[in-house]
């Protein structure tokens, strides 16, 4: 083993303000006359033990940006850099040492399990994994990680297969397998939609209260913005790829300033107040995720802001222009109306 690789199975996050730094990230994907942009120029940062929200329709690029940071795939542009790592240009050993640092909860926890191995085992493989320790210290480790999940009593489920659980059993499951290797970052990829409506809240605060306990950061991937709001601190919203407003949760949920975070919030409902259009509401769009993934591919003149389409307030300038982020700290709008 190099001395790189070395320095990458032992490493521990460098101190910094950051665990991670995406930097002018773009994936684009080359199709038969014609490119698909995933992601575009994207920017943001992820503060140690915080917890960011990334939000937005099918197709605005949320999964993309979970395969890029968690070095699925590599980015067309742009640097993603966690601790001293510059994650798009690691191979495929490193990857794996990587990993140990930067887990991923996927949305559907029976896919994402191998039906074959039991509670038990799938918790203490990445323990002997990437930790190394002994079966022993595996087994007791693994216990302990199942009473911090609440598959209890230990006794009852650690034989149990996939099959033998419930949906939040499992997803359960794939939280304890990603917290197991000691991760500083978990990327959360829709991990409550496909559970019921009645035990999302209880994942939620569970993945809430291992980011606290732990001072993991949390990167949660959803469309749900009541979610967002009451767990994340800092919420970003994509649309078709671009980063079109971000800030606190309180400033961009309470205060949204982009047209279409307007119309995210419009589409919660909300059952103390009768549904009513507005004229100046934009037109309901049914987009696929293949039309919704078509933008420029480095904002060629001409092409202009990705939701002029949709937009209510949209002026000539839309059409011509990309706008860029623009606020404080606390709330980035790219929208040309403010």
């Amino acid at each position: 083993m190099s001395l790189r690789e070395q320095g990458l199975q032992n490493k521990q996050t460098a101190p910094g303000r950051y665990v991670l730094e995406l930097k002018d990230v773009s994936k684009v994907y080359e199709g038969r006359g014609h490119s698909t942009v995933a992601a575009y120029k994207v920017n943001f940062t992820v503060e140690p033990g915080k917890i960011v929200a990334l939000v937005g329709e099918s197709g605005s690029g949320k999964s993309t940006l979970a395969r890029l940071i968690t070095g699925i795939e590599k980015p067309t542009e742009g640097r993603i850099t966690f601790g001293e790592w510059h994650v798009e240009s690691l191979k495929s050993r490193q990857l794996r040492n990587y990993r140990k640092h930067v887990q991923m909860v996927f949305q559907d926890p029976f896919s994402a399990l191998n039906p074959q191995n039991t509670v038990l085992h799938s918790i203490m493989r990445p323990l002997r994994r990437h930790l190394r320790l002994s079966e022993a210290e595996a087994r007791e480790r693994a216990f302990s990680i199942m009473s911090t999940v609440r598959l209890t009593p230990v006794e009852q489920f650690m034989n149990k297969k996939p099959h033998q659980l419930s949906g939040g059993q499992r997803q359960r499951l794939v939280i304890a397998r990603a917290i197991a290797p000691e991760p500083e970052l978990i990327v959360a990829d829709e991990p409550v939609s496909m559970l019921d409506v009645s035990i999302r809240a209880d994942v939620l605060n569970l993945i809430d209260e291992i980011r606290r306990t732990r001072n993991m950061s949390v990167i949660y991937i959803t469309h749900d913005m009541l979610s967002a709001r009451v767990l994340a601190d800092e919420v970003i919203v994509l649309y078709r790829g671009h980063i079109v407003e971000r800030g606190t949760s309180d400033e961009v949920l309470r205060n949204p300033s982009h047209p279409y975070t307007e119309l995210l919030l419009e589409s919660v409902p909300n059952p103390f107040e009768p549904k009513v259009r507005t004229a100046s509401r934009a037109p309901e769009v049914s987009i696929t995720r293949k039309q919704a993934l078509v933008a420029p591919v480095k904002g060629a003149a001409g092409q202009g802001c990705p939701f002029a389409p949709r937009c209510p307030h949209v002026m000539d300038r839309c059409r011509t222009s990309i706008p860029s982020l623009t606020g404080d700290s606390r709330h980035q709008t790219a929208c040309f109306k403010n």
